[in-house]
C-alpha cells in the first residue's frame, strides 16, 4: 500500500489532489499537511513515502526553498510540484530543482492522475502547454539550493522563520524551544550557508524565490 503526502494550504485544492491520488492509486494512504512545518513532521513520520505533492506557495515555503531542502534530505522521495503559476520558466526551474513533475492548478483531475502514474513509473511530466525542455539553474540559485539542502529539518524550519522576519523569541515560542536553542541553530545555519548575519540568511533564501526581482522583508539582526 502506497503512502502519498500532500502539502497544500487550500482545503478545496487539497481535497482535489486527494481525489486525483485515489483515482490513480485507489489503495493509497493519503496524508496531508497545510504548511511546511507540518509537512516536515509528516516526512519524518513516513520516511518511506512513495510520493509528495508539494504546493509551491504555502506557509513556511519561500519559492523553491522547500523543494530544494526536501530533495537534499530525502533524495529518494519523488516530488510533484503544484502551483498557480502557468509560466513555462517557473515549471522549468521546478524541474531543475529536482521535481519529477509540474502541475498548474488549472490542470484537470484526469491529467493530475496521469502525472501521478507517470512519476510513480519513474518518468517526468509537465502539461503540454508548458513544454519547452529543461533549463539549468543560474549558478547563484544552484549554490543557494545546495546550501539550503544541507540544513537539518529543524534548521530549515528556523531558516524559513528568519526569512519571514521573526525574532529569536518568536521562533522559540513557535517551536517550543529555548532562545538559546534558537541561537545555536542560528550559528549552525550561518556556518552551513556561509553567511555572517540574519540579513544575509534572508538574502540567500531569496535566491530561491519565484520572483527573484522582489526585495525580501529583511529581518532585524539580533545578538
Amino acid at each position: 500500500m502506497s503512502d502519498v503526502l500532500i502539502a497544500d494550504d487550500h482545503p478545496l485544492f487539497r481535497d482535489a489532489l486527494q481525489r486525483a491520488v485515489l483515482g490513480a492509486l485507489p489503495q493509497a494512504r493519503v496524508h496531508c499537511a497545510d504548511d511546511v512545518h507540518n509537512l516536515m513532521g509528516l516526512i519524518e513520520q513516513y520516511p518511506d513515502a512513495d510520493l509528495l505533492l508539494l504546493d509551491l506557495h504555502m506557509p513556511g515555503a519561500r519559492g523553491y526553498s522547500a523543494l530544494a531542502h526536501i530533495r537534499g534530505q530525502y533524495p529518494g522521495l519523488p516530488i510533484i510540484v503544484v502551483s498557480g503559476h502557468e509560466e513555462a520558466t517557473v515549471a522549468r526551474r521546478a524541474l531543475a530543482h529536482g521535481a519529477a513533475a509540474y502541475i498548474p492548478k488549472s490542470t484537470d483531475g484526469s491529467a493530475i492522475a496521469e502525472a501521478i502514474r507517470r512519476v510513480l513509473d519513474g518518468d517526468t511530466w509537465q502539461p503540454p502547454q508548458l513544454f519547452g525542455g529543461h533549463a539549468p539553474l543560474q549558478p547563484d540559485e544552484a549554490d543557494a539550493a545546495a546550501r539550503i539542502a544541507a540544513l537539518t529539518p529543524q534548521q530549515f524550519r528556523v531558516l524559513t522563520m528568519i526569512a519571514e522576519g521573526l525574532l529569536n523569541k518568536q521562533i522559540a515560542w513557535d517551536l517550543g524551544v529555548s532562545e538559546a536553542t534558537v541561537k545555536a541553530h542560528m550559528t549552525a545555519i550561518m556556518r552551513k550557508l556561509g553567511v555572517n548575519n540574519r540579513t544575509q540568511v534572508a538574502l540567500l533564501a531569496s535566491q530561491l524565490a519565484v520572483d527573484q526581482g522582489a526585495v525580501p522583508a529583511l529581518p532585524a539582526d539580533e545578538e
